[in-house]
């Protein structure tokens, strides 16, 4: 292991941490209803950030609409590679407050792990960039562009118009997404695919109007029962996705017991796993499909009538290799054509992305390979994810010649998105290192 690089991220680590603390105070939610003001605000840090560290040409990148991305560079000697490093400086909201041990963004330390939103997806990814720049002393041997995303847990949808608009600033010969995690605490990982996503408000009505239930229940349904019955329609008996049409595949290697998948999800007792295959594929190459929301009159407003109208968010992600387009026709068709009891429905797609499948194969994932093996004393591992990153497939498509290796700090402790995320800090330390001796290995000089 390069023992300069082993001893400078040792020596820095508290002053990343202290950076990451910093980061996770900005409540930097980008979903609408929420300040844009600090979004803004945590740009504007990571660019301090990103001068302090010494990159040129930093700046706020801006679009219409969109909340503002961070960018910064370090130009490299001639002839050598360019490497994009990307994460996001957006947060998740932070969910009912009552179920975090402290305020979502007040970090505090436990067990060797930093909590607060944020702490893990993704502003750990902008730390671990930072971290390597710092060690390697601007003088990595290759080219170094650093870009931070501003709308990454919107679904990133002005990330295309920036590839565009952008197109020269962000070329790069190889990208580094810092925004997936590791299979296990102690685990180094490289991901090797990625579910795809598509959404929809379905709408339900039976009536124009309220009506009292005395008289006319039993007659006529109301709207919930009749959404409900719909929602049911969505999944078999044995909970798998009961949407024709869509692909299922099945996937080897690493594989989940049933009790670490209990653990990591936090199951009940006695609740039972739905679908059917691996439990790896199920997650990771399978549909699957979720009600995030129902729009309903809340129990504190319930009284004796016949609901006229229910609404639902109804989420599916959908394997690597499925067409997005195709599944949200798909999905519609069949919410359309199990209306119950001839009841109203209305399906407005609300999200789409496409998964993406990512060959592990050439120097830049043999670089981030061995500074994993240095890092952690382990071999990594290769996995797919279950969650979405529709932006992979743009990086993709605007630089198709540009190998992606997605790599992340967190793990399945890390409940991102959840309240309590959090981020094992031991872990983070070695993603830096593994980080900064990959780029020198890219240099030849490793």
């Amino acid at each position: 292991m390069p023992d300069d690089l082993h001893r400078l991220v040792e020596e820095d680590f508290p002053r990343l941490r202290a950076i990451l603390e910093d980061l996770v105070r900005i409540p930097s939610v980008s979903a609408p209803g929420h300040d844009p003001e600090n979004v803004r605000r945590s740009a504007d840090h990571v660019a301090g950030l990103l001068r302090a560290e010494g990159l040129s040409d930093v700046q706020l990148l801006e679009l219409e609409g969109a909340h503002p991305a961070v960018f910064g560079q370090i130009p490299g000697p001639e002839g050598a590679p360019t490497v994009l490093l990307y994460a996001h400086h957006d947060v998740q909201p932070p969910g009912p407050a009552e179920e975090w041990e402290t305020g979502p963004f007040d970090p505090f330390e436990s067990g060797g792990r930093l909590y607060g939103r944020g702490a893990s997806d993704d502003k750990s990814g902008i730390v671990m960039h930072l971290g390597a720049i710092r060690a390697l002393k601007s003088d990595a041997g290759v080219g170094i562009k650093v870009f931070v995303e501003g709308e990454e847990e919107v679904g990133s949808p002005h990330l295309p118009d920036f590839l565009e608009e952008y197109s020269d600033l962000l070329a790069a010969d190889v990208i580094v997404i810092a925004d997936s995690s590791n299979w296990d605490t102690g685990v180094p990982t490289l991901t090797t695919s990625l579910r795809g996503l598509v959404s929809v408000i379905v709408e339900v009505r039976t009536l124009h109007s309220a009506q009292h239930s005395g008289m006319f229940g039993g007659l006529y349904p109301d709207a919930i029962t009749a959404l409900s019955r719909l929602l049911a329609t969505l999944h078999t008996d044995d909970g798998s996705v009961a949407v024709e049409g869509l692909i299922s595949e099945e996937v080897e290697g690493l594989e989940l017991s049933e009790e670490q998948a209990r653990a990591q999800a936090t199951a009940l007792p006695g609740v039972q796993t739905i679908g059917t295959g691996s439990l790896v594929s199920r997650m990771w190459t399978k549909p699957a499909i979720a009600v995030l929301a129902v729009d309903a009159p809340p129990l504190s407003e319930a009284i004796n009538q016949l609901v006229p109208v229910a609404r639902a968010k109804v989420s599916m992600r959908i394997p690597p290799a499925q067409d997005p387009d195709a599944a949200m026709e798909a999905l519609t068709n069949h919410l359309k054509a199990h209306a119950p009891w001839g009841a109203q429905v209305t399906v407005t797609p609300a999200e789409a992305g496409r998964g993406f499948a990512l060959s592990t194969e050439g120097p830049a994932f043999e670089a981030w390979r061995e500074g994993m093996r240095r890092a952690w004393g382990r071999e990594p591992v290769e996995m797919g994810v279950g969650g979405s990153i529709p932006f992979v497939a743009a990086f993709s498509e605007k630089m198709p010649q540009a190998p992606i290796v997605l790599v992340g700090a967190g793990d399945p402790k890390s409940s991102v998105h959840a309240p309590n995320e959090s981020q094992d800090l031991d872990d983070l330390k070695k993603s830096v290192l593994a980080e900064a001796i990959a780029l020198r290995i890219l240099a030849g000089r490793g």
